[in-house]
């Protein structure tokens, strides 16, 4: 483990979501959810826009930085803790670049 990240979410890792994970948005509740095939996970906004940048394309450091901009705060340890929660439970996977 390196930065208490699992290895595989180094800083310079390139997450991507699951191929059979998808956003959504649940009407009845008014906020968007996760949907993939055991189930669906209620996201809030600021998980949802973690998890939109998780293309495979981005680095965890480029999403950190990105999302820190945007809400004028540094996020990264929540940025990294949402990523390393996500990865464990299959939802994230490391992009293979």
């Amino acid at each position: 483990m390196a930065d208490g990240l699992p290895m595989s979410l180094s800083p310079a890792a390139r997450p991507k979501l699951w191929r059979l994970a998808r956003i959504g948005f649940d009407r009845v509740r008014q906020r968007p959810v996760l949907l993939y095939p055991e189930g669906a996970m209620f996201i809030n906004d600021t998980g949802k826009a973690i998890l939109e940048l998780c293309d495979g394309t981005h680095t965890v450091a480029e999403i950190s930085a990105q999302l820190s901009t945007r809400y004028a705060a540094d996020v990264t340890t929540d940025v990294t803790e949402y990523l390393t929660t996500m990865f464990d439970r299959d939802l994230v996977q490391v992009a293979d670049h």
